[in-house]
């Protein structure tokens, strides 16, 4: 499991989160396959800026619960993905 905040809040978030192909944008992190979860807008979506604040979380934070991909396939994805923002 990692945590990173992107720049520029959600909209980051949200383009991260879109363009990933092997990891799987889910709203629960428990599966052999790699997850990616925003929690501002799945988990933690009920709660308002303060209080996510207050939770440690960003709009721009994901988390992602690694799964059992070839890490290269991994980091390729999340390279790809990342050069999106």
């Amino acid at each position: 499991m990692l945590s990173f905040d992107l720049a520029g809040g959600r909209e980051a978030a949200r383009t991260f989160t879109e363009s990933v192909r092997l990891a799987a944008l889910a709203p629960s992190l428990g599966s052999v396959q790699t997850l990616i979860l925003h929690p501002a807008s799945t988990s933690h979506r009920q709660l308002d800026d303060a209080a996510l604040a207050a939770a440690g979380i960003s709009p721009g934070t994901v988390r992602v619960a690694v799964g059992v991909e070839h890490p290269e396939d991994l980091w390729s994805d999340l390279a790809q993905a990342l050069a999106k923002i």
